[in-house]
């Protein structure tokens, strides 16, 4: 054949000799007119080197197999991309290929665009292939990258065109269609399939890929309803155990049959089946059997697939559920002739208007004109910036160490100047998502909630209708009871002597003792309490104080409310009070926002020692008073933080530790607290995707260059120079790092300076394990999270399962549970022991039951999870950032700053970042254009 027009190098994840579908259809007719290579993942080969393997199915469509020598590497891995470009060059120069497309099925085949040089870049999105089984982690970012590298974008049905249509100026939507001469006359003239001819009717059949799209209870459930029924399933079982298949005398599996084949099983069937799963894998799916089935003039029943409901809701039968669709097989059965012959002539003008050669047509006319735009624009060579590591890449203005919600910030607001740089093959930072057996699991729990008007704008853009937006159920499990959030508001139901501890200890703190102090008290919280929790420090203040009138009365003061010493009216007050002010949310200090609890005026919340608090355990003494203590913040404090709460200092807990407001903790006491109202009483989180969604919403707006699977090794301040693991080296202006500080100077190595190595030595984290655990029973809660104060191993469960329904499998309903550790508070025990402490004390505190089955577990590890603000924290943090500024490095987020940061908190810091990097150049700028002084020359004379 003559070459009249450019070759087409296609990237697929299918291979072509497995089911014969959309690829297949379209380059086989393409093929006509070009010659395409269709190449497909690599296959583990160790006894041989890399090498390919040709076949020609179809005339001039070649099929290239790479085999390769490289383990655990599955598709088109990481580790197999150098491998593949190495084959790749040798392809193209032995076929002497010469102009190209480049056509891609799948975007983690795009690292290889870069030993191409194609006249136009075409992306058929056929599937959401990111909501697959077992999808590869790296595919959502190397999709946005390909969204930017593309030409034209073809998609599959409609839902998933309008998923996809403001993602790329020039989509195009392509739906299934149909070879109907293929179905028609092979149904009409061809013979039966041998296998199934003796099976008596009704028959209904399926034919396609048997895998987690397929409703496997509702096959189970029709075959047991209708024994009479015999239920034919034609196709592969992919991706899912055949074990766990339903199985009855009446349900038949043939396995994988050729396209040839089909129309022989299609001619014995009397009603055609899509039984598929309601699931985010067939959220988006075109299923092209629907219209071959039409072809076969075979009537069908379908569950509520939006790409068969909306275009073919007249002529296919839809079950919204498994009864309802066992009731349209019914229906289908019993069909009267008149319903027939309408529905078989509704198929025949639906199947009038589209064919795959019309397709084909269609989608040929849209190549050549990007080919011709290109041409005349000279836009040729493209590059995929989705790199890997062994990636040559010289310099960048500002490099950004970590792709977690700072970084991915810092990178959106710096545009294409950023070079973003990750360790994992995907971004996120501590807030990726993990899948598991149909489970979405956060790493820790993560809700979304600011009072800043632009992290909104930014929600709206990351998510844009992809979030769910709820009201928030926090509460607290102690004593064997469950009391909502906060626990000083929310008393009701705790054990009488508890409720009257915790009342009588705030008061204590805001008004004194209400009984005469026993001398010598041994308990701590006496007169002269041997734990600094007496007199001294948070019980009565002054030792002449008495009770009068129901008010404390101090030596200097009346009427409820403390005077200082020299009778200003509690003035010293201020020093208690004033981390009470501000805008609190965050009783627990664990990083979830949550409500804003009621506080007291100043004046009107006297505190009786006039000394500031001089740890965060006088501090909870203090404020909340002993009862609280006792009961809930000491006890949750001590889990949460693992360190001895009296080294920590208390300038972070800024309004996080509310004051009791002791009419509110008496209302709270009498009667059960009422669900939280307000704006602070909702929460949002990613409707699909778990909180991952949030952090690829970034993905398509990043403009500049991101670097996955990229270690950092060394950091070079004085040579502005990044090194990575695989040696490779990245010069940069201007550097933003979101990697925790201690592993941020230990790569400057012997480049940081003695004081500033001491420094960082100070500094000191909490680390967390989550232990991440799939329940097989629906609606374990209605509750998001719930803290444990008292003996279990975790500190807080997550409720993932309610962040989001999709979160879920059907049947099933996820939790985690949160567990800090440090030198202080070493883990009990790890591995599989780990997550049966857990199961166990969920089944000790009432979360499920027993017998309920578990269907997925996994662990979660966080080694730097929460900064410690330790005394020394501060005076280290401000001497490391004053050098590190020195040599135009920006710390930006939560582990760099070694602030405490939610990741609202985190999308500011990395826009304040990127400013602060611009503020800097146009500070050099601005130096840069100043006039120089005059200097005289030696030896000449100042005149006057």
């Amino acid at each position: 054949m003559t070459r009249t027009s450019a070759a087409l190098i296609t990237f697929s994840h299918l291979r072509w000799n497995f089911v014969y579908q959309r690829p297949q259809h379209l380059l086989s007719r393409i093929a006509k007119q070009r010659p395409v290579y269709f190449i497909e993942e690599p296959e583990f080969d160790a006894s041989a080197p890399a090498h390919w393997v040709r076949s020609t199915p179809e005339p001039n469509v070649t099929v290239l197999r790479p085999r390769t020598p490289v383990p655990n590497a599955p598709g088109f891995h990481e580790a197999q991309i150098p491998t593949l470009e190495k084959l790749l060059r040798d392809f193209l120069e032995v076929d002497e290929i010469g102009e190209h497309v480049a056509w891609f099925y799948t975007p983690m085949a795009l690292p290889l665009l870069n030993q191409l040089n194609p006249l136009a870049v075409i992306y058929d999105c056929m599937d959401e292939l990111s909501a697959f089984l077992h999808a590869p982690r790296e595919l959502i970012e190397r999709e946005a990258r390909l969204f930017q590298l593309a030409d034209v974008v073809f998609t599959g049905g409609p839902s998933l065109y309008r998923a996809k249509k403001d993602k790329h100026p020039n989509v195009h939507c392509f739906p299934s269609s149909v070879d109907t001469e293929h179905f028609s006359r092979g149904v009409a003239d061809g013979p039966e399939a041998a296998d199934q001819a003796h099976l008596p009717h009704p028959r209904f059949g399926y034919y396609g890929v048997i895998d987690e799209r397929i409703d496997l209870g509702l096959l189970d459930a029709l075959a047991v309803a209708h024994p009479e029924w015999q239920i034919v399933m034609v196709g592969p079982v992919v991706k899912i155990d055949p074990a766990t298949l339903p199985r009855h005398p009446n349900l038949h599996y043939f396995g994988q049959k050729t396209y040839a084949e089909l129309p022989s099983y299609l001619k014995g069937w009397d009603v055609c089946l899509l039984p598929f799963a309601r699931n985010d894998s067939t959220k988006f799916i075109s299923p092209t059997k629907t219209l071959e089935y039409m072809a076969g003039c075979k009537l069908m029943v379908s569950t509520a697939i939006t790409d068969v409901v909306e275009p073919y809701g007249h002529f296919v039968y839809i079950g919204e559920d498994t009864v309802s669709f066992i009731e349209c097989c019914e229906q289908a059965i019993a069909i009267s002739e008149d319903d027939r012959r309408r529905r078989m002539n509704e198929g025949e003008r639906v199947l009038a208007q589209t064919s795959w050669d019309r397709t084909a047509s269609s989608i040929q006319q849209l190549i050549e004109q990007a080919v011709t735009r290109n041409r005349r624009a000279g836009a040729v060579r493209r590059t995929a910036t989705v790199r890997t590591a062994a990636d040559d890449l010289k310099s960048a203005p500002v490099a950004v160490i970590g792709a977690g919600p700072t970084g991915l910030s810092a990178a959106y607001h710096l545009g294409e100047r950023a070079l973003l740089i990750e360790k994992n093959s995907t971004v996120g930072g501590w807030c990726r998502s993990v899948e598991d057996r149909g489970f979405t699991f956060d790493f820790a729990g993560h809700i979304m909630f600011s009072a800043d008007p632009y992290v909104h704008q930014l929600y709206n853009m990351l998510l844009g209708d992809n979030v769910h937006w709820q009201d928030r159920e926090a509460w607290i499990y102690s004593k064997n009871v469950y009391t909502r959030y906060p626990f000083q508001g929310s008393l009701y139901g705790l054990p009488a002597d508890v409720v009257t501890e915790c009342i009588v200890g705030a008061i204590e703190a805001r008004f004194g003792a209400v009984k005469p102090a026993r001398p010598n008290s041994g308990n701590g919280h006496g007169t002269n309490g041997a734990n600094g929790h007496g007199t001294n420090g948070h019980g009565a203040g002054h030792a002449a104080a008495s009770v009068t009138n129901g008010h404390t009365v101090t030596a200097n003061g009346t009427n409820g409310h403390a005077v200082a010493a020299n009778g200003t009216n509690g003035v010293n007050a201020h020093a208690a009070a004033k981390v009470c002010e501000g805008d609190v949310k965050d009783c627990c200090g664990d990083g979830i926002l949550e409500s804003s609890a009621k506080l007291v005026k100043r004046e009107a919340a006297p505190i009786q020692s006039a000394e500031e608090p001089k740890n965060f355990e006088e501090f909870i003494y203090k404020v909340w008073g002993r009862g609280i203590a006792k009961h809930f913040a000491i006890p949750y404090n001590r889990k949460l933080w693992a360190v001895p709460l009296s080294e920590m200092e208390t300038s972070w807990l800024g309004g996080r530790v509310p004051m009791p407001d002791l009419e509110e903790m008496i209302e709270g006491a009498l009667k059960p607290s009422p669900k939280p109202m307000g704006p602070n009483a909702r929460f949002g989180y990613p409707l699909r995707g778990g909180f991952q969604a949030l952090m690829n919403g970034f993905l398509p707006h990043l403009k500049g260059s991101t670097l996955l699977n990229a270690s950092v090794r060394a950091v070079s301040p004085s040579k502005h120079l990044v090194t990575l693991t695989d040696g490779s080296q990245y010069r940069y202006s201007s550097l933003i790092s979101t990697m925790p500080l201690p592993q941020l100077i230990r790569a400057m190595g012997n480049e940081a300076p003695a004081e500033i190595v001491d420094a960082v030595a100070m500094l000191r984290h909490v680390s967390v394990r989550c232990v991440n655990i799939g329940v097989g029973r629906e609606n374990l809660t209605e509750k998001h999270w719930i803290y444990y104060p008292e003996d279990t191993v975790f500190h807080r469960i997550f409720v993932q399962g309610n962040a989001s329904p999709h979160c879920n499998p059907p049947g099933g309903f996820g939790l985690t549970c949160e567990i800090t550790y440090s030198e202080h508070k070493p883990l009990p025990c790890d591995g599989d022991a780990l997550i049966e402490r857990c199961i166990e004390d969920c089944h000790k505190v009432g979360f499920f039951k027993p017998e309920d089955p578990i269907w997925a577990t996994n662990q979660v590890d966080m080694p730097y999870a929460y900064v410690v603000y330790d005394h020394n924290r501060k005076e280290s943090v401000e001497l490391i950032r004053e050098w590190l500024a020195q040599h135009d490095i920006i710390l930006a987020g939560r582990y760099s700053e070694w602030e405490y940061y939610n990741s609202d908190h985190a999308f500011i810091a990395g826009k304040k970042a990127a400013d602060a990097v611009r503020a800097a150049e146009q500070k050099q700028e601005a130096d840069r254009l100043l006039p120089k002084p005059l200097t005289m020359a030696a030896g000449a004379t100042k005149s006057n």
